[in-house]
This record gives structure tokens, C-alpha cells and sequence, in this order.
């Protein structure tokens, strides 16, 4: 479990997380409206060179960003609660970027296998607790990699 104290504790967590990311990654972002995923975005984006704003894409559901190394896809799923619809999504999956996902649940039937989730739990106003979890040996290894950067601050 990874406390979260206030924004600048998440945004070191982000870029601890940006700096293990390569492309092809997909990461799951769970936790209630306002538990702070599309936060969690907009800091891994800045730390992997994205110099748009990044906002939530829930009316648009996907939006590309170009960052230093590679690209950024923010899917936002939210709207897709009880649809069947698939967006292209594969093309996404495959894509050189890193694909962060908001509400994945919603589109369970179309995720790869192997993924890194990370949920958000609200505890008060500014603090959260994420826990990360690994599927697939490289995500394994992602995981450990950003926990003994957090263990050695």
C-alpha cells in the first residue's frame, strides 16, 4: 500500500511510475469519481514530456497525447457502462504508447491480459492510498521496480 498524502506525493509517484514505463504499457486506473485518476495522468503525462493539457476524456473517451519517447492514450470508459461497443480498442493495445485507462471495467471483454492496475482508494480530502497489481512478468517487474524507488526516498 503506497499513501498518498497530498499532490505533490502523487506526483512523485507519477513520474517514479513514468520513469519505469516503455511502450506498449497498459495501465488500469481504478478508484471513484474523484479519487484522483485523471490527476494520476495528468503528472505521468508531464513526466514523460507531454506538453498539452491533459484533461479527462470522458466525452470523447480516448485522446492522444505525443510525449518525449512515445505517445500517451487516455481512454476514459466511464460512458461505455453497459455497452457493448468496441472503439477499436486493439489498435490502441498494439500501438507504441503507454495506455492509461479510466473505468476499465467497462470494457473487461476487450483489455489485454497482462496489465498493471492501480487503485485509488479516497481516505479524506487529500489523502489516498494505491495499491498496484501485476499481471504478466513484465508488469511484475514494473511494479517491483516503482516500489524500491519508493522504499529508497
Amino acid at each position: 500500500m503506497i499513501k498518498i498524502n497530498d499532490l505533490e506525493s502523487m506526483e512523485h509517484f507519477a513520474k517514479l511510475l513514468a520513469k519505469h514505463l516503455s511502450a506498449g504499457d497498459i495501465i488500469l486506473l481504478n478508484g471513484d469519481l474523484g479519487a484522483g485518476k485523471t490527476t494520476l495522468t495528468q503528472f505521468i503525462g508531464k513526466a514523460m514530456g507531454v506538453k498539452r493539457n491533459i484533461n479527462s476524456p470522458t466525452f470523447n473517451i480516448i485522446k492522444s497525447y505525443q510525449g518525449n519517447a512515445f505517445k500517451l492514450h487516455h481512454m476514459d470508459c466511464y460512458r461505455l457502462e453497459d455497452s457493448e461497443e468496441d472503439l477499436g480498442f486493439d489498435e490502441y493495445f498494439e500501438d507504441q504508447a503507454v495506455t492509461l485507462i479510466e473505468w476499465s471495467e467497462f470494457i473487461e471483454s476487450f483489455l489485454p491480459n497482462n496489465h498493471l492496475t492501480i487503485d485509488i482508494k479516497t481516505i479524506n480530502e487529500t489523502t489516498r492510498n494505491i495499491e498496484m497489481k501485476a499481471v504478466g512478468q513484465h508488469y511484475k517487474t514494473l511494479k517491483e521496480a516503482v516500489e524500491h524507488d519508493l522504499s529508497v526516498d
